[in-house]
C-alpha cells in the first residue's frame, strides 16, 4: 500500500463526515456499535466500553495521556469455539474492538494484546495515542484468553498459532470498515504490540506483510525451533540461576518479584500449550531433550521481514532478557532488511514497575511514542534507513 503523505493526511482531517454511521465488520458473529464523545481510556472508563483491569500495571502511575477524541466504537466477535473471554457477559473468545475517530487521518493500526490478556489491554499504551493522532484503532484478545488459554486448540502450538490467524482475520476486517465510514482504505496501516503482541508484529510482517506498511514491536516474545526462547531459558533461570540464563546482574534486584509471579507460570503455561505430555518440574524442563519442534515450528519467527519495523527492548527485562530475545531477533533479521532495534537502557518489561524502582528503572512507553513517530516518518518517506539507530544494539 502507499505510504501516507502530507496530502492524504489533510484529506483525511477534512473528511470529519465520513459515508456511513453504520458499518458492517465481515465475518463478525455479532457487533454492537456506539458513537461517543470521547474514544479514549478517559472517556470509556465512564461509559463502560473499556476495562482498566485489562490494561493494569502496563503503564507508569502518572502517565498522561491525550483525551478528547470523538468517533465511533464497534465491539463483536468473530465465530469460535471457545470461551475464555467474559468480557460483556459474552463467555466467547475472538473479541475485538475498533475505533474510528471523526477526525480521521487517513491511517489504521492494529493490534493483538500482551499476555493472555483481552482485547482492551493496548488501550491505555496504545489506542489513546494513536487515536489523538487520528488513526483509526483495531485490537482482538487473539482468540484464547486468561490462564487456561493452552486448552484450546486440538493439538501442541494450536492456540498460540489462532493468535496469528485472529490478527489477519481483525486486519483484514478492520480496512473494509475504515473504507465503509470513511469512503476510501486506509493509506498507511501500522501494528504495534507488547511482549506477545510484539510478537504477533513480527510474525504479521514476516508472513503477511502485505497487509501492512510497517510495524512496532515492544519487547515481543522470540519462539525459534532451535535455539532461544523462553522454553529453554526460564527453566535454566529456575534451577540454575538467572545469571545463567542470561538475565543481566544488573537486574538482580527484579529477580525475586520475577521467580515469584511470573517464571515459574510462565515456563507451565507455555510447556503445557507446547510440549503437553511433559509432567515433570519446570526447573528440571530440558527444551533440547523433549524437542517440542513440530509445535514451535506453527508459531517460529524466522527474521524474514519485508516491511519496516521497529524494535524495543529494555535492558533490564527480568522476563525476556535481552540477550536471549530480541539481540537474537535482531541478528535473525540482519543487516539488509527494513529493522531499526533500539535497546532501552534500564527499561524492564513491566513499565509498572518503575514506580517501584525509580531511580533504577526507565520507562519504556515514552521511548514506544518517540519510536512510533520514527515509523511514521519512515514509511512516509518511504525510506529504509539504517538497521540500527544511535542507541541501538551493535
Amino acid at each position: 500500500m502507499p505510504a501516507l503523505t502530507a496530502l492524504t493526511l489533510l484529506a483525511g482531517l477534512l473528511t470529519t463526515t465520513p459515508t456511513p454511521t453504520v458499518v458492517t465488520v465481515p465475518g463478525a458473529e455479532h457487533t454492537i456499535t456506539a458513537t461517543l464523545p470521547d474514544l479514549t481510556t478517559a472517556g470509556t472508563i465512564a461509559t463502560g466500553h473499556t476495562d482498566p483491569a485489562d490494561w493494569s500495571g502496563l503503564h507508569r502511575a502518572g502517565t498522561v495521556n491525550p483525551t478528547g477524541v470523538p468517533g465511533i466504537q464497534i465491539d463483536g466477535y468473530f465465530p469460535d469455539t471457545s470461551t475464555g473471554n467474559a468480557t460483556r457477559g459474552w463467555n466467547h473468545d475472538s473479541q475485538f474492538v475498533i475505533r474510528l475517530p471523526q477526525n480521521w487521518n487517513g491511517g489504521l493500526v492494529v493490534s493483538g494484546t500482551p499476555g493472555n490478556r483481552e482485547q482492551y489491554a493496548n488501550d491505555f499504551t496504545i489506542s489513546d495515542w494513536v487515536l489523538a493522532k487520528g488513526y483509526a484503532f483495531a485490537a482482538t484478545d487473539k482468540g484464547n484468553v486468561g490462564l487456561t488459554f493452552h486448552t484450546d486448540g486440538r493439538r501442541p502450538g494450536d492456540a498460540i498459532a489462532e493468535w496469528n490467524h485472529r490478527v489477519t482475520q481483525l486486519a483484514l476486517a478492520a480496512k473494509s470498515v475504515v473504507r465503509q465510514r470513511y469512503g476510501r482504505p486506509p493509506a498507511t496501516t501500522l501494528m504495534a504490540g507488547i511482549s506477545n503482541g510484539g510478537y504477533l508484529v513480527r510474525w504479521q510482517l514476516e508472513n503477511r506483510a502485505w497487509l501492512y506498511d510497517g510495524g512496532l514491536d515492544w519487547e515481543g516474545t522470540l519462539w525459534r525451533v532451535k535455539g532461544d526462547n523462553l522454553l529453554d531459558f526460564l527453566p535454566t533461570a529456575l534451577k540454575h540461576g538467572p545469571a545463567a540464563a542470561g538475565f543481566p546482574r544488573e537486574s538482580e534486584f527484579l529477580w525475586p518479584f520475577h521467580r515469584q509471579y511470573y517464571w515459574e507460570l510462565t515456563q507451565q503455561l507455555y510447556q503445557k500449550e507446547l510440549d503437553p505430555s511433559y509432567e515433570g518440574a519446570p526447573a528440571d524442563y530440558v527444551y533440547t531433550d523433549r524437542r517440542p519442534y513440530a509445535a514451535v515450528a506453527k508459531i517460529a519467527l524466522t527474521g524474514r521481514i519485508t516491511k519496516p519495523l521497529i524494535t524495543l527492548h529494555g535492558t533490564l527485562d527480568a522476563l525476556l532478557p535481552i540477550a536471549r530475545s530480541s539481540d537474537v531477533y535482531a541478528q535473525m533479521v540482519g543487516q539488509h532488511r527494513p529493522f531499526r532495534y533500539y535497546r532501552v537502557d534500564a527499561g524492564t518489561h513491566l513499565d509498572a514497575l518503575t514506580d517501584a524502582y525509580p531511580d533504577r528503572l526507565r520507562p519504556i512507553l515514552p521511548e514506544f511514542r518517540r519510536a512510533f513517530g520514527e515509523l511514521e516518518t519512515w514509511v512516509r518517506s518511504t525510506q529504509t534507513g539504517p538497521p540500527t539507530g544511535p542507541s541501538a544494539a551493535p
